[in-house]
């Protein structure tokens, strides 16, 4: 029979770092940056952590607060320098967005993987891996009354801070581009920077504010893969393709964070749907199938958003392309 309060709490845990990843997406997407090295950032704000975490627990005195607060500061800086190291050279030196988005996860993987290895060897493992244990306890901590709560405390409260904190920060940057001057801005500088900047706003700002910002919210994605959902345990090339998966939520949910909330959990569900498929179901082409579900249902949105072809289903209108003031 499938377990419902078994799969809902996995897919929840699974669909965290998809939310991490397209709302820092949408961020970027609204200001007219299309950012395809979302994969890499996640990669580096991943190994970031790790690295901080790692040596503090080589220290060998361990403080709750310290525990939490050095890793999430080296994850955050390490997107942040992705997220200028992209606005660097798309908005200041206008190179092509899909190509350094490309090149980015490409050196964000690179990067990752070489820094993880290093590691690894330090620690002189016989197996390919890290274990940062000790940090991880703090960062999975559930809620006191999570145990004491049955049915309701395993679906809600069973998570780690950081799975709360993804759920504010959509709601919040949903408030922002919604009800904010801020917003309105940063819209507006999606969808027609010439227009934006003759009304006086400086599109060079918003665009590094917002992708900058949308890299390190994507940054703690692959932080919260590694210290809460694989419970601190780092592998090389283990992310798989949740960045991928990241950017493609932004499509599904139409650039709107808190239909995020929402469709990263239902894509998290997809994602693992296969494990939870009947046990006389065991034929490995069977399980590949499954794990095709949540390209297939951005497929049918896309085709199905373009067939309504309503402006506000649509991405900004400068989405992609580079400014160039001397046109305006």
């Amino acid at each position: 029979m499938f377990d419902i309060v078994s799969f809902i709490p996995r897919a929840v845990s699974q669909g965290i770092p998809l939310l991490y990843g397209s709302t820092g997406e949408i961020l970027t997407e609204k200001t007219g940056n299309l950012n395809l090295g979302i994969p890499g950032v996640m990669y580096v704000g991943a190994i970031c952590g790790v690295i901080g975490s790692f040596f503090y627990e080589q220290s060998g005195n361990m403080n709750g607060f310290l525990a939490i607060a050095i890793p999430m500061l080296c994850s955050l800086a390490g997107s942040f320098l992705m997220g200028l190291l992209y606005c660097f050279l798309t908005v200041s030196l206008r190179a092509n967005q899909n190509v350094t988005g490309l090149a980015m996860t490409t050196f964000g993987i690179g990067f990752g993987n070489f820094f993880g290895g290093s590691l690894i060897k330090l620690t002189n493992s016989d197996v390919p891996s890290i274990a940062l244990s000790k940090t991880s306890a703090y960062f999975s901590k559930s809620l006191p009354i999570a145990d004491s709560t049955g049915v309701f405390g395993k679906i809600f409260l069973s998570y780690g801070f950081l799975a709360y904190l993804a759920i504010v920060i959509a709601l919040g940057a949903s408030y922002v581009l919604n009800h904010t001057r801020v917003g309105l801005h940063l819209r507006s500088v999606g969808e027609s920077p010439s227009t934006a900047d003759a009304a006086g706003i400086n599109v060079t700002l918003y665009k590094y504010g917002a992708t900058c910002i949308g890299c390190m919210i994507a940054g703690l994605g692959g932080l919260y893969y590694v210290m809460d959902y694989a419970s601190g345990v780092w592998s090389n090339d283990a992310f798989g393709d949740r960045g991928w998966l990241a950017i493609a939520l932004v499509i599904f949910t139409i650039w709107r964070p808190t239909t995020s909330i929402f469709a990263s959990i239902l894509f998290g569900g997809l994602y693992i749907l296969y494990l939870f498929i009947p046990s006389g179901i065991d034929h490995m082409e069977v399980k590949e199938l499954y794990k095709m579900i949540p390209y297939i249902v951005t497929l049918v949105v896309l085709v199905i958003t373009s067939m309504r072809n309503k402006r506000e289903n649509q991405p900004p209108a400068s989405l992609g392309l580079p400014y160039f003031r001397e046109e305006r």
